[in-house]
């Protein structure tokens, strides 16, 4: 490739090519990574059941205390949220199902009809308490067991439960999983899309492509899913922080990349709306430059922001560079004599720099003030 020539995009999501061979089927690195994201979540699930079971024999003397295992494995599961709220939510749910099985037993005894009532009390209560399918059929689960396993005397298994759903949020809070690392992977995920957005649009701009400019708006559309996903990994997060004594250290991290992803988040929202506005401009086929320019500038502070998740002392690095493209958003300044459609793009980028500015940690009042007034 020569010098002068412009890199070329990266491929659009919709022609990435897909390794479809033997070598793709048996790679194990997505295996073992898969499997080491999940080595706090097995951990936990191994002390807590073992707990659970252990302290229902020994201490209570129940026999074979299968509830206070099995409700631990079901409410901890090896899913991304693990916000204490979702953990006993699940537990209740739960209890519920185990509740209901044991009622059903002393009124109406064992029997076919009597399980088929149980299941449905116990499904139609946890589809009224939870909009997840899977906390319906955990909750069924352990209402079947009820019903299905004997008992020596009533309630004993609903103890077991409780003591179960105890030891899942004792270990929810002494053995956190790591809230920072997968907060931080989902920014870092964003920020690699923006990044990627912006250079399609920029250079759709400078060459006047009406084909790469859709392409950067159907990019743009697809960040809400990764700004959802990260704001969920932040939730965990936070939740988990406030409840475990290791993780303290760990909040003021959190509720400043919390302060960063709600800045993003309607940064992503106006990067949509300068895409639509590109696409538009585009059709003239008319290259440019200007705009390309001042778009990528603004936009290539995203990677300074990226890096302010691990380093704080960037933020005014970030901060500076912002201000110093936001000071020359003036319409009528950087495009004298442009049309309205060239002049309203630039307009588009004002809001989207005070988001970056607000994200880079300057208070929103400041932000505004650094464009100039129109």
């Amino acid at each position: 490739m020569s010098e002068g020539r412009e890199a070329q995009p990266p491929t659009s999501a919709l022609t990435t090519p897909i390794s479809t061979g033997w070598r793709a089927r048996i790679d194990p690195r997505r295996r073992l990574s898969r499997v080491r994201e999940s080595a706090v979540p097995i951990l936990q699930i191994v002390v807590a059941a073992t707990g659970a079971f252990v302290f229902a024999e020994y201490v209570l003397g129940h026999s074979a205390p299968l509830l206070a295992a099995t409700v631990t494995v079901s409410s901890l599961g090896l899913a991304r949220d693990a916000r204490p709220r979702r953990v006993l939510e699940t537990v209740i749910g739960m209890l519920v199902g185990i509740l209901v099985a044991e009622l059903l037993l002393i009124v109406a005894g064992p029997g076919w009809w009597q399980l088929a009532l149980a299941l449905a009390i116990t499904l139609v209560a946890a589809r009224f308490l939870s909009p997840q399918p899977g906390f319906a059929i955990a909750a069924a689960i352990q209402s079947l067991i009820v019903m299905v396993i004997p008992a020596g005397a009533p309630w004993v298994r609903l103890v077991d439960g409780m003591v179960g759903g105890v030891a899942a949020l004792l270990v929810t809070a002494l053995i956190p999983r790591n809230p920072r690392a997968a907060e931080v992977r989902d920014g870092g995920a964003l920020f690699q899309a923006i990044d990627s957005v912006s250079r399609t649009l920029a250079q759709a701009l400078r060459r006047g492509d009406r084909l790469r400019a859709g392409r950067g708006l159907e990019k743009a559309r697809a960040l809400q899913s990764l700004v959802d996903r990260w704001r969920e990994s932040l939730d965990s997060g936070l939740a988990i922080a406030r409840i475990s004594p290791f993780l303290r250290r760990q909040r003021f991290d959190l509720d400043r990349h919390e302060r960063i992803r709600q800045s993003m988040d309607l940064a992503t929202r106006n990067l949509r709306v300068v895409a639509r506005r590109v696409v538009y401009l585009c059709d003239d086929g008319v290259a440019r430059p200007v705009a390309a320019e001042v778009l990528r500038e603004i936009l290539a502070v995203c990677d300074v922001i990226r890096d302010s998740l691990d380093d704080i002392s960037l933020e005014p690095v970030a901060q500076a560079s912002l201000k110093a493209v936001a000071a020359r958003l003036d319409p009528e300044v950087l495009l004298p004599g442009a049309g309205f459609g060239d002049q309203n793009l630039i307009a588009a980028l004002r809001p989207l720099a005070v988001d970056l500015l607000v994200a880079s940690g300057m208070p929103s009042a400041e932000a505004r003030a650094c464009v100039p007034r129109i």
